[in-house]
């Protein structure tokens, strides 16, 4: 079955930095596009990046662009987010998403997915 275990989460300072990894497993990881989504404390998900299968393109919400960076290691089955210069309001539980093909198909609010992990959270707070 599709597993995805996210991890990387914590407390940093504003204008700090992480670096979120997520472990897949349960599909040929190679074959599909994939995404970070993330729900901040009373609000609903955001959809915050996405990846080719490979690597070809890359998509950044507007609230990040310039500050993170997705990538991805086929060879190993894992989905990197680097996030820099964090600010409060990327504080939320951050969730790596499997997307439906090989390319992101967009919706009119993010992308469509059919598996979500469980999740890490992340906290900016000084």
């Amino acid at each position: 079955q599709v597993q995805l275990v996210e991890s990387g989460g914590g407390l940093a300072q504003p204008g700090g930095s992480l670096r979120l990894s997520c472990a897949a497993s349960g599909f040929t990881f190679s074959n599909y596009a994939m995404s970070w989504v993330r729900q901040a404390p009373g609000k609903g998900l955001e959809w915050v990046s996405g990846i080719y299968s490979d690597s070809s393109d890359t998509y950044y919400a507007d609230s990040v662009k310039g500050r993170f960076t997705i990538s991805r290691d086929n060879a190993k089955n894992t989905l990197f987010l680097q996030m820099n210069s964090l600010k409060p309001e990327d504080t939320a539980l951050y969730y790596c998403a499997k997307g439906i093909h090989s390319i992101l198909v967009f919706t009119s609010n993010g992308v469509k997915y059919d598996y979500r992990g469980q999740g890490t959270q992340v906290t900016v707070s000084s």
